[in-house]
Parts: C-alpha cells; structure tokens; sequence
C-alpha cells in the first residue's frame, strides 16, 4: 500500500488525521536535530521478534525511552525479544526502515504483529504516526486509532514498558 492509498482509507472511514510534511526522518534523533514543531506525541516504534521468530510485535513507546528488553521479555512471558530484521519488517509490515508506525499495521494482512503501546503514551491522547513514509506525520487521536484497528482486526495491548536507567 502508499501513502497516498492509507490517507484516502482514512478518508473513506471517516478516521480524522491532521498530517504534517517534512524531511525524512529515519529515528527519533533525526527529529531532534531538525527541531520540527508538530502537535501529538512523538514516539519511539519498535519492531520486535521473539527469539524463534514465531511472535511479532510492534511497541510504541516514549521517543526518548530506552527500553529494558530482558525485562520486557519476562513481563510478556516470551521467549528473548530482540529487534526484527529489516527483511522481517518488509515481510510483515510492507514497509522500510525508519517508516515504523502503527499505520503499518494495514499491510499485516494476516495478523501476525501484536501491537504493544506504552501506557503512559496512551494517555497522552493525541500519536504521532508515519503514514508508511518518513517524509510525513499524521496525528491521530485515541478514538481515531481505535477506529483503525477496528479495520485492520488488530488489537491494542496496553503495557507498562520497562525502562534502562539513562546514561
């Protein structure tokens, strides 16, 4: 699917968005270095696999976090989670790397990634997702996402995500 396809779906759902063009953005430190100025909370998505490659999962959580794997592991009772390959991420979600977000879920046809969301993001109301590009953010309320996973048959785990100590 493009871009333009995934905002003509959220149009003919009635999936309100405001998006916001810019310059690729391949992590969230391209972001910082170019100091863009848009609504929502900024995320961190992560592209995760189980240590035999049989679960999938796509974590969002805060931009500036630095996640505990091993602990997140143990607390979702799989085995040793680890970032999936950019292969993995092509296979799953139709996408490249640095374009992450939970819109990619529409290419999962199969339902084959879990979505994980930090808690604490969730609360924060308004997401900052890319449309299946790095050259574009959409912003999405909770209502809106919700609406969206309703069509792609995705569900939504909220998680209590474990944090490294910065340093």
């Amino acid at each position: 699917m493009y871009p333009s396809e995934l905002k003509q779906f959220l149009d003919e759902h009635k999936i309100p968005f405001k998006a916001y063009q810019h310059p690729p953005l391949d992590n969230c430190s391209d972001a910082d270095k170019l100091a863009i100025e848009r609504s929502g909370t900024r995320l961190k998505n992560l592209f995760l696999r189980d240590n035999y490659g049989r679960r999938h999962f796509l974590l969002l959580t805060a931009h500036d976090a630095i996640v505990d794997l091993k602990a997140l592991t143990q607390q979702l009772a799989v085995s040793r989670l680890g970032f999936a390959s950019s292969e993995r991420l092509n296979k799953y979600l139709g996408i490249k790397p640095g374009s992450v977000s939970l819109l990619s879920l529409m290419n999962d046809r199969n339902k084959s990634v879990e979505l994980l969301i930090d808690r604490k993001v969730w609360e924060q109301n308004h997401l900052q997702c890319h449309p299946l590009v790095n050259t574009e953010t959409l912003i999405l309320d909770q209502i809106a996402i919700k609406q969206f996973l309703s069509f792609t048959g995705h569900n939504l785990s909220l998680v209590d995500v474990p944090l490294l100590e910065k340093g």
